[in-house]
């Protein structure tokens, strides 16, 4: 599966590969109609976006590897994923932006304001950006038997995917985006005719998040506020994993921010009920009970660890996700989604 991209300048401004000048803000709509082109045989849409230290190829690489091995797995063992009897074909839009830095302290910090910036009201618009890109899915769909499911025309379903500071930069975005002040006029976040359809995601998985353990109180709060219209951009569960043994998260974001990161130590406080469990091997199943929560936190130390190199590497085993185990977990949000 080759994914399809969309660059982000530092200002988290559209930008095409190769351009001179970003996308006019005006003409991000007319952009994404343009270059974006869903297959309609695709039974899941992704959205990934990378994390720190990684240049768009290996951004790339990461996205198409963790799909292809969910796609292998579904074809191996189907009687794993009942959910998706109807077939998994799954179609992904990767979305790159400038993430390299010092792997220092400082390097940590200036990439995480960067990440902050990008979607700052007023500062950056990768909101505005991610908001007309989801918008764009979301205009492909057509009502299916239940309503609070998000499909279009295909009955695709659509999910997030992040890593690192790509998590803390999706939920930024997902929240700015979500804000009725602030939310393109693509969007249909509180659809008056049918309330019962809001715009959300089926469901959101975030490896080793970099940010602090209260940000979903602190920082992301609007991510679960609901007004009985069901009006939150996140409708299916955010699922976090954490592994000890991710040093980015824990040794530097305890240096840069106080203390250990989502990555290291899981979520701490947070606005709704959370829960936790262990990432589990192919062959062993995700019962619903499990995952149908608003906030999963999933243990992966067992698995995360890294090889004997990248434990002496600044980083620990923070991007240590490249794991069949991942990919399980991943296709079982999607078959429970269903």
């Amino acid at each position: 599966m080759t994914p399809t991209v969309v660059h982000l300048d530092e200002r988290g401004r559209l930008r095409p590969a190769g351009a001179s000048a970003p996308v006019p803000r005006d003409r991000i709509a007319e952009h994404l109609d343009r270059t974006l082109r869903v297959p309609e045989r695709a039974t899941d849409l992704y959205v990934y976006v990378h994390g720190w230290q990684t240049p768009p190829r290996a951004a790339l690489r990461s996205a198409g590897r963790l799909l292809d091995s969910a796609r292998e797995l579904a074809a191996a063992a189907p009687g794993d994923y009942p959910g998706l009897a109807g077939g998994y074909r799954p179609w992904c839009v990767v979305v790159c932006w400038p993430s390299s830095s010092a792997p220092t302290p400082a390097g940590y910090r200036r990439v995480r304001d960067r990440a902050h910036a990008m979607s700052a009201p007023g500062v950056g618009q990768a909101a505005h950006v991610l908001g007309y890109l989801l918008g764009y899915l979301d205009a492909h769909r057509v009502s299916p038997d239940d309503p609070a499911v998000l499909t279009n025309r295909a009955g695709q379903y659509l999910h997030l995917v992040g890593h690192s500071f790509g998590g803390r930069f999706l939920c930024e975005a997902a929240q700015w985006a979500a804000d009725p002040g602030r939310a393109p006029r693509v969007l249909g976040w509180s659809n008056p005719v049918d309330p019962r359809r809001p715009f959300t995601v089926d469901s959101s998985l975030i490896f080793q998040m970099a940010a602090p353990r209260n940000s979903f109180t602190t920082r992301f709060p609007a991510l679960f506020a609901g007004d009985g219209r069901l009006t939150a951009p996140l409708r299916g569960p955010l699922v976090l994993t954490y592994s000890r043994w991710d040093r980015a998260t824990g040794f530097w974001h305890l240096r840069a921010e106080g203390a250990a990161g989502i990555g290291h130590s899981g979520v701490g406080a947070a606005p709704v009920p959370q829960f936790t469990t262990r990432l589990r091997p192919p062959g062993d199943p995700y019962p619903r009970r499990l995952l149908d929560h608003r906030i999963v936190n999933v243990d992966a130390s067992g698995r995360f660890r890294g090889g004997r190199v990248s434990r002496l590497l600044p980083a620990g085993a923070h991007s240590d996700f490249h794991h069949p185990d991942s990919a399980h977990l991943l296709l079982s949000l999607a078959a429970l989604s269903r």
